[in-house]
């Protein structure tokens, strides 16, 4: 039996990309995905990312945040909070409630009760914030950050053309997102130490390879702040 496909290397063609970036402060916005308990706590988690996962990402994604907001560019949380009439209201969500089986391979899921409106599993990461001066998007119901969202509004007010991701789970909402903001004409950037997915460890590295070899680029934080501070303010 085969073990399916070998890994393409494509290293030399991503740092060559990497280089060809660069990066103006005025014109980004860090935007954070579902950070919340019910992803990232472990105690409340309804859909758990591996608990060292959540520590590494946290801790990622304050060192981004704290360079954002020094920087003085817009910081923007995208949450979804659901109505328990919205819930598993997708066909393959239903699906898998009703076939009693779980998202996460690594531990149970309950996505039937997945970050409800006014739970604690919906509650962001009180870590991350917000700061005074963040921005959040309540009403993301769907994959897509921009889907139903006033997102692409606050964006374009604010003259961006590049978005920071930071976020779960890395090869859907991120991934996706991504996708939406390409097709926006937007810069994308992955943030690796923000991200992370409770679906498996195989999926997080196919959704950044997927990034970086066709739709943005997938930078370390030691990365986005070296493009940052070599910008002009």
């Amino acid at each position: 039996m085969s073990d399916g496909p070998s890994r393409v290397d494509r290293s030399a063609m991503v740092e060559r990309m990497k280089q060809m970036l660069s990066l103006d402060r005025m014109r980004i916005a860090v935007i954070t995905i579902d950070m919340q308990r019910g992803a990232l706590d472990p105690e409340l988690a309804t859909l758990p990312v591996p608990e060292a996962e959540c520590k590494r990402v946290l801790e990622g994604t304050l060192e981004l945040l704290g360079m954002a907001r020094r920087a003085g560019m817009p910081v923007i949380h995208v949450l979804t909070w659901w109505h328990p009439s919205e819930i598993a209201a997708h066909p393959f969500e239903k699906a898998i409630v009703d076939a009693k089986q779980s998202l996460t391979p690594h531990a149970p899921s309950d996505y039937a009760h997945h970050k409800l409106e006014g739970s604690r599993a919906a509650e962001m990461m009180p870590e991350l914030g917000p700061a005074p001066t963040d921005l959040m998007v309540t009403s993301k119901r769907r994959f897509d950050m921009f889907y139903g969202t006033n997102l692409e509004i606050l964006l374009r007010v604010r003259n961006i053309d590049t978005v920071l991701l930071a976020g779960v789970n890395t090869n859907t909402c991120v991934q996706c997102s991504a996708f939406a903001a390409y097709n926006r004409d937007l810069k994308v950037i992955v943030a690796a130490d923000c991200v992370a997915s409770a679906y498996g460890q195989d999926l997080h590295e196919f959704a950044l390879d997927n990034v970086r070899r066709r739709l943005g680029w997938v930078l370390t934080n030691a990365e986005i702040a070296e493009k940052l501070w070599a910008a002009p303010a």
